[in-house]
């Protein structure tokens, strides 16, 4: 009798914990020279509608019971689409004119993960990072050989001209007249990192990550940045947090960012928002480099910081939805 009471018991307390572990999904979609003024009044309520869009997909796999990892891919599927975003449809171009495109994701509660890099002809790259997580056994695929893959397992593909936006395109022209006032080796880029991104935590307790972007206006030679390097821009650990960075990849990469920040909260027992201020106010900006990360604690604590002048973010919870771009929004 004794022992029926106490199991009872322990599985009376165990529900009660499930029932009350929190749900939370935080998004972004890019850090960079966001100043008051840069886009029409029409232009911000587009992005903060489409940042809205994506956080109530993404919550609502959650608030179904569903996985930390089918939110954020079902978040980040509706920025990839998003022509304002560098990232899927949008994507900058490189040198040549093409559009490359990256991507990673990771799961919290294994700390399996998926990346490409240097797509051409994928439509969701984020779908693809998926596949090559759990369906293959490797971590990164690039360029033919994530082709390959995308065509092995039925992942949507699309022609090249389908990523062309003239936005994005007079941008590069823009930055190749620059260059060539520009002493040899400096890069013209914009300075607006439209790269997207989703951190989730689910009833269940796990975390997950992923990340995608079209990388730098005007890179060269199958450059591949953070995004898509698992520990730089993107993490994620049950027993810490899972981060997503958007940036000046190289500096995210030499700092290996989302990992040291995921490191300081485990090891160090720092809290998520103090650990991710020392990566981005103190050490990134140490190194004369911009960019912001999004972060969400095992507990649901989470942050929203960057160095630049904005950053298109958004959170929702079980007690909040809100969506900023610029650095003086709450």
């Amino acid at each position: 009798m004794k022992f029926i009471l106490l199991l009872f018991v322990t599985l009376a307390t165990a529900s009660v914990a499930a029932a009350e572990r929190p749900i939370a999904i935080v998004i972004h979609g890019g850090a960079g020279a966001l100043e008051r003024g840069r886009y029409s009044a029409e232009e911000e309520a587009a992005f903060r509608d489409k940042l809205t869009e994506a956080l109530d997909a993404g919550y609502a796999v959650l608030d179904e019971g569903g996985a930390a990892l089918d939110a954020v891919e079902a978040a980040i599927v509706i920025l990839e689409d998003a022509p304002m975003f560098n990232a899927g449809k949008g994507a900058v171009f490189t040198r040549e004119g093409k559009n490359e495109l990256d991507a990673s994701v990771m799961d919290g509660a294994t700390k399996n993960a998926g990346a490409v890099a240097g797509v051409t002809t994928v439509k969701n790259p984020i779908k693809l990072a998926r596949a090559v997580m759990e369906d293959s056994r490797h971590v990164m695929f690039a360029r033919e050989g994530a082709e390959a893959f995308a065509e092995e397992q039925g992942i949507e593909r699309v022609d090249p001209d389908y990523f062309y936006t003239e936005k994005r395109w007079d941008a590069l022209q823009k930055a190749i007249a620059k260059d060539k006032s520009q002493q040899k080796g400096e890069l013209s880029i914009d300075r607006k990192f439209g790269t997207v991104g989703a951190v989730a935590l689910d009833a269940a307790g796990n975390l997950a990550a992923g990340t995608s972007t079209g990388g730098m206006t005007m890179k060269q030679w199958g450059r591949v940045g953070d995004s898509p390097i698992i520990g730089a821009g993107t993490y994620a650990d049950n027993a810490s947090c899972a981060v997503s960075a958007t940036g000046h990849g190289e500096f995210f990469i030499r700092l290996t960012l989302a990992r040291d920040i995921c490191a300081q909260v485990e090891y160090g027992e720092r809290s998520v928002e103090d650990a991710t201020r020392d990566m981005i106010h103190n050490r990134l900006t140490g190194m004369n480099a911009e960019g912001g990360v999004i972060v969400l604690g095992k507990d649901g604590d989470y942050a929203m910081a960057f160095n630049s002048a904005g950053m298109f973010r958004g959170v929702k919870t079980a007690v909040e939805t809100r969506v900023g771009i610029y650095g003086t929004e709450p």
